[in-house]
């Protein structure tokens, strides 16, 4: 595991584009799932900056751990969200993004979008291997949709499910642990200072930290590296990267 701890949202975002486009470079495909979030958002914002013509986007292919059940034109969208601060402002084939279909059918949809993983990826003991998972984290500890009330999702034995948020009871879809863990590498964008105390906690395994699913992504053969501002990370006892 690698931490890198930047001081604000704004290096994070200029940190990660770097590492992103060094670690898609030379590739023929690089298969990689998008978070939504506000640092992704200022990240594809950079990506389109400054990274247009220097990353072959034509290799990439863009899917999502996890998405909102809403059509792919609402505010709450991450595939909108994306399209509108990276998609919109790059060259990249349309057959490359591999969006879920929010507006369809929850169950049906994460049936359709396992199935789709598993016939686009490489598989690892039957498990589809992307070359990067992009995770956030909330304030509750979860990631990707896997909250902690629904903690037992993330061991689910079909690579997408159907994960329901605990306020709003908005239906989600999202991959679960064994995807996430399956990645050759996990990249965790966490920022400001609500999330210092679940950083704390996870990192330095403080009791219950097991309760919360972000502190189960542990890929097997994988790297995991956690981009943070010193927000994030101010209760961690460690040096800044």
């Amino acid at each position: 595991m690698e931490l890198k701890i930047y001081k604000d949202k704004q290096e994070v975002a200029h940190k990660f584009s770097a590492y992103f486009a060094e670690l898609a470079k030379g590739k023929s495909s690089f298969h990689v799932a998008l978070s939504g979030g506000s640092t992704p958002k200022v990240i594809f914002d950079i990506l389109a900056e400054n990274f247009a013509d220097k990353i072959d986007w034509a290799n990439i292919h863009f899917y999502w751990g996890d998405e909102r059940c809403v059509p792919p034109t609402d505010d709450q969208s991450n595939y909108n969200m994306t399209v509108e601060h990276l998609f919109s402002k790059v060259e990249i084939p349309e057959g490359n993004i591999h969006r879920v279909l929010g507006e369809n059918d929850p169950i049906s949809e994460a049936m359709r979008y396992a199935n789709l993983l598993e016939i686009n990826l490489d598989r690892v003991e039957g498990v589809p291997q992307f070359d990067l998972v992009i995770l956030g984290m909330g304030d509750d500890g979860h990631t990707a949709s896997i909250f902690p009330h629904e903690i037992e999702l993330w061991h689910a034995e079909d690579h997408c499910v159907v994960a329901t948020h605990p306020d709003s009871g908005q239906k989600r879809v999202s991959i679960n642990g064994k995807v996430i863990n399956t990645a050759k590498e996990v990249a965790f964008l966490v920022t400001g200072p609500s999330k210092a105390e679940k950083v704390q906690a996870i990192l330095e395994k403080v009791k219950g930290f097991d309760a919360y699913p972000a502190a189960l992504v542990n890929p097997k053969s994988g790297k995991l590296l956690w981009f943070m501002d010193a927000d994030a990370a101010s209760l961690v006892a460690t040096n800044s990267a």
